[in-house]
């Protein structure tokens, strides 16, 4: 796991690469990669490549990065890990390719030569990739297939620049400061910037399962180069039958845990006791010869978050070297200028900052490398709304969908009327104003604000600067695909697509890399392997939810792994007090950084209509909690940020 970042200068212009810029961009990313640290430029100076070095797999001289292949003719520099490099290392051998090291990344230089860009294809793991070909003058740019590992880029005239974190392309002189409004916009409903923009106006991420190619002259091609919908069926599966489908899940979760233990350093698990993360504890204790290392973060003063009690049992039922930390409100004031800074631009989940603190528990252990649970909630069902909606769009939307729109338009202003409805109903509200707006029922798991409620958030002048713009266009894109896709009309199918398109890429894997690459821990993503995921999005959904039960498949999967008192336990999501901070010592400086903030310098926001959602939260007359969180998020990014001020 690393950091990495290069500049490449293209066409008629004369500006070559210099190193001092370079490595200022490399450096701001430190915390990435504290083992070592490189820099190449070509001989004609026009391309740059840097590396910050986090040392996981072959610990020694041989692994520096920037690093090539034997002439020279290929350069790379590489963050992630391969976790089938070991295997494709052999056939590349037999092919005459000689090695200098047991990297990963030398097998992906081998193999670029063998495949050109299709060499993507044959990897098994996380990455994000730039690759010189100095035969052909071309710059390649990669991201995974699921989005694990972050990877952006920004065109000026003349230059290409890209880095794991936008940070680094900052920290080049010639790149400018401004707020992507569009972006702005969609980050006020997903909590996140969706791909491929960011809340840096020309600054731009790739999307996963995305490569782009940059030639000599400055021409830009994208492509995706994986679907998991677009996967072929494995011969002789049974997808509609449950004893088959719950073991191949247990026999594919048990491979990708096995694989994400190739280290060279000590490596654990972030365990809170539920079923995903017990279920890493539980696979991995089975190939292991000494105790899994676990770690576990509660709350101080509010003990209703707290998992300890499961986490415990869990960590006693596998012998596991167990470690805990409790936070409170003031640790989580104490963090905010880092999680500002290690963010880049805001992601709104307040998991954040108790991710925070047990990855830093980690790294205080000697523990390099960990193991979390996320995309086991997307792919398995594993939340009561996504149960709902997906009930809710069986039985009613696809009726509401056969009345005139004149009639659905009338039954939602007629719900808006009701208090009831407004304070207990949301979820029937969302199915009607679908419905009343032929829009796509599900936006995602993680929604703050709607259109209809940015118009009472947003500033007149915002709304006629952003004019035009509708958010559920993001969703209907992705949606798009996926109905193309989907040939059985499965809608959960659909769902479970969305999110691994948006939330689940730019939110939730965003906030594990970030975060745990703070305090230079790698995060791996078992239930993330691609062979998983492909085998899940071909299940049907009833399949998943068998009994009316959020990830009844899983469950049945880790039966006679995990106790019942695990694996039926009821599901408690990864979450801080913030609602109840809010309201308490929170209340005041979050209210001063946005009420304050210089974000109002560009008169986006109803600061009246904000203040009182800020009165109505602390009288808990309402909970806004989410939405102060954005808004809090939004303005210490930008104060820092945009307007440069000193946390």
């Amino acid at each position: 796991m690393c950091g990495i970042c290069g500049v490449f200068e293209f066409g008629a212009n004369e500006r070559t690469v210099e190193e001092s810029t370079l490595i200022r961009m490399r450096d701001t990313m430190t915390h990435r990669g504290p083992d070592d640290a490189g820099t190449y430029i070509s001989p004609d100076g026009r391309l740059g490549l840097g590396h910050r070095r986090l040392s996981i797999v072959d610990l020694s001289p041989a692994g520096r990065q920037p690093m090539s292949n034997e002439d020279g003719s290929v350069w790379i520099t590489f963050n992630g890990e391969i976790y089938n490099h070991a295997k494709l290392r052999v056939d590349l051998e037999k092919k005459g390719h000689a090695y200098r090291s047991r990297t990963d990344t030398e097998t992906l230089l081998h193999l670029y030569e063998e495949e050109g860009p299709d060499f993507v294809r044959l990897l098994e793991g996380m990455f994000a990739i730039g690759l010189w070909d100095a035969r052909k003058g071309e710059l390649l740019l990669v991201r995974d297939r699921i989005g694990i590992k972050p990877l952006y880029y920004a065109v000026l005239p003349g230059t290409v620049l890209f880095g794991s974190e936008i940070k680094a392309i900052l920290a080049h002189p010639r790149v400018s400061r401004r707020i992507d409004l569009a972006a702005f916009y969609h980050y006020l409903t997903f909590i996140a910037a969706p791909a491929p923009r960011t809340l840096f106006q020309g600054i731009h991420k790739i999307p996963p399962a995305t490569r782009v190619a940059i030639d000599r002259r400055g021409a830009i091609r994208t492509e995706t180069y994986w679907d998991p919908l677009a996967a072929p069926p494995e011969e002789g599966a049974r997808y509609d039958d449950e004893e088959w489908s719950a073991a191949r899940v247990r026999d594919l979760l048990g491979r990708a845990i096995e694989k994400r233990m190739m280290a060279d350093v000590p490596f654990g698990v972030f365990l809170s006791g539920g079923l995903d993360s017990s279920a890493n504890v539980a696979l991995m204790a089975r190939v292991m010869d000494r105790p899994v290392r676990t770690f576990s973060v509660g709350f101080k003063d509010h003990p209703s978050y707290n998992e300890f009690h499961y986490a415990r049992k869990v960590a006693a039922l596998f012998s596991t070297d167990h470690h805990e930390v409790e936070i409170g409100s003031r640790d989580l004031l104490d963090f905010m200028p880092e999680l500002i800074f290690h963010q880049d631009e805001p992601i709104a989940d307040w998991v954040c900052v108790p991710l925070h603190y047990v990855a830093r528990l980690a790294r205080q252990t000697g523990t390099i490398v960990v193991q979390v649970g996320e995309g086991s909630d997307e792919q398995f069902f594993g939340y009561d709304h996504y149960l709902r909606y997906y009930r809710n769009q069986a039985r009613y939307f696809r009726r509401l969908m056969k009345l005139p729109r004149a009639v659905r338009r009338a039954a939602y202003q007629a719900a808006r009327g009701l208090a009831f409805l407004l304070r207990r109903g949301g979820n029937r509200l969302d199915l009607l104003r679908s419905a009343a707006r032929d829009e796509t029922f599900f936006w995602g798991g993680a929604i703050a604000w709607r259109e209809e409620e940015k118009r009472r958030l947003l500033s007149l002048d915002a709304r006629l600067r952003i004019d035009g713009l509708n958010s559920h266009d993001v969703v209907l894109e992705i949606d798009r695909q996926a109905t193309r896709l989907i040939q059985d009309g499965d809608f959960g199918k659909r769902m479970i697509y969305l999110e691994l398109k948006n939330r689940l890429a730019e939110l939730l894997l965003m906030r594990v890399d970030k975060i745990t690459m703070a305090s230079s821990v790698e995060a791996r993503v078992p239930f993330l392997d691609h062979a998983l995921v492909e085998f899940t999005m071909r299940l049907p959904t009833d399949l998943k939810i068998r009994g009316g039960r959020t990830k009844s498949l899983l469950k049945k999967a880790m039966t006679g792994i995990l106790p019942d008192e695990i694996i039926h336990r009821p599901k408690q999501g990864f979450g801080a007090p913030v609602k109840e901070w809010l309201r308490g010592e929170l209340y005041g400086p979050a209210f001063s950084a946005v009420m304050h903030s210089r974000l109002r310098e560009e008169n986006l926001l109803d600061y009246d209509h904000v203040e009182r959602l800020f009165l109505a939260h602390r009288a808990a007359a309402r909970d806004h909690s989410w939405h102060l969180w954005t808004l809090y998020n939004l303005s210490r990014w930008y104060d820092h940020w945009i307007a440069r001020e000193a946390a």
